[in-house]
């Protein structure tokens, strides 16, 4: 029986066996899998990193409901389904034909004058548009939104307190058709509540054109209610 010579290189070296390599090719041990796969040592940081993705996730889901939201509303308003609460016309006290204001009453410079604007028509920004169109004549406008009165086929209803009356005079040199009503303001403030037989505003040369006169409120005869 003869021994088997150890292995050996080309050049006659000899080879020192690796229990490692089988077949020429290199076998990973467990202890090098455990390396490779420890778990990690910064649980802390790891925890952190989910709870910012978690609040990133609920921060974008919250402001894609807010973008939706607004556009379901920009819908309506433009569609005239949806019309935001605003300030309701403050109820007037209207006396009788007999008792309304004679004057004269004196022009003012529209610069002077406070106007709230209510709309109280089915016909969306309405009430915004006039408001514009006045502000352009040099008005200051104050509040602008919606209300309940209404009487039949009216223009308009302007509303003032015994100090506004000059005011109220000034106003109705613009709107033609109106109806004055006083009511218990102590400011010289004016309301203005279109209605559904509005057009247009009278011709601003027109109006600028007026001199001293009584305000117009024919129909005075009840108490408007204001929702």
């Amino acid at each position: 029986m003869t021994n088997k010579p150890p292995d050996e290189a080309p050049d006659g070296t000899p080879v020192e066996d690796d229990s490692r390599e089988w077949h020429g090719h290199r076998i990973i041990t467990g202890g090098e899998l455990d390396e490779v796969f420890a778990p990690s040592d910064e649980p802390e940081l790891i925890q952190r990193s989910a709870r910012r993705r978690r609040l990133h996730t609920a921060v974008l889901g919250f402001l894609a409901f807010l973008l939706l939201l607004a556009v379901v509303l920009a819908q309506g308003l433009v569609s005239g389904w949806v019309r935001l609460p605003a300030a309701e016309a403050p109820t007037a006290q209207a006396g009788p034909v007999d008792e309304c204001p004679a004057g004269p009453f004196p022009y003012l410079d529209p610069a002077t004058v406070s106007v709230n604007i209510y709309n109280s028509t089915a016909a969306p920004g309405l009430a915004g548009s006039v408001a514009t169109d006045l502000g352009d004549r040099g008005f200051q406008i104050g509040t602008v939104g919606n209300s309940s009165v209404n009487r039949a086929g009216m223009t308009a209803l302007v509303l003032s307190g015994t100090s506004g009356f000059a005011a109220a005079y000034t106003v109705q040199q613009h709107i033609p058709g109106t109806q004055y009503v006083h009511d218990d303001r102590t400011d010289a403030s004016v309301d203005v509540v279109i209605g559904s037989g509005y057009e247009n505003l009278q011709p601003a040369e027109q109006a600028v054109a007026a001199g001293p006169g009584p305000l117009s409120c024919p129909g005075a005869d009840t108490s408007p209610a204001a929702g």
